[in-house]
């Protein structure tokens, strides 16, 4: 779920932000890597602030990865569909055929699951990207940092975060 930026003035003459609830792929802004201010992208500091040319880029990369998952989804279905229907003419098969018929079409559930997974995740990050909350750890509220969402843009955590997570 995302969220959307209001803003509310302080004692201090400071704007302050806070967040309310808006329904994921909905996001504040109306969509497209031109709609993303760089200057609202948090960065780590000592990092050099996002460029427009960064965030285009990110964006366009995103949607290459939205296009290609949907496209692997695609053909994995169809080839656990195969499978499928040759798992029921079993005649004539001996124990290792029926194997491995039962090996490749768990192969082929699990990477059509890994590939969902991969989509809800892409499909998030450009939400957020396009909303409000990219670039923000879901722990610990802190910046994830450029060079890890330019090298991996589905990350939500960041590297202390998912070092932590990864250690339970």
């Amino acid at each position: 779920m995302s969220t959307a930026r209001r803003k509310t003035s302080t004692t201090t003459g400071r704007a302050a932000t806070s967040r309310t609830h808006v329904p994921a792929g909905s996001g504040a802004r109306s969509g497209g890597a031109e709609s993303v201010d760089p200057a609202e992208l948090p960065v780590r500091p000592g990092e050099d602030a996002w460029t427009s040319a960064e965030v285009v880029e990110l964006h366009a990369e995103l949607n290459t990865d939205l296009e290609r998952l949907r496209a692997e989804i695609e053909a994995s279905e169809a080839a656990i569909t195969g499978l499928m229907r040759d798992s029921n003419d079993g005649a004539g098969d001996d124990q290792v055929d029926a194997g491995t018929k039962n090996i490749n079409r768990e192969s082929e559930l699990a990477l059509a699951n890994n590939a969902r997974d991969s989509l809800a995740q892409t499909e998030r990050a450009l939400a957020r990207l396009e909303g409000v909350g990219f670039g923000i750890c879901e722990s610990c509220g802190q910046p994830i940092g450029k060079a890890r969402l330019q090298a991996f843009p589905r990350a939500t955590l960041c590297v202390s975060c998912k070092a932590k997570q990864e250690r339970r």
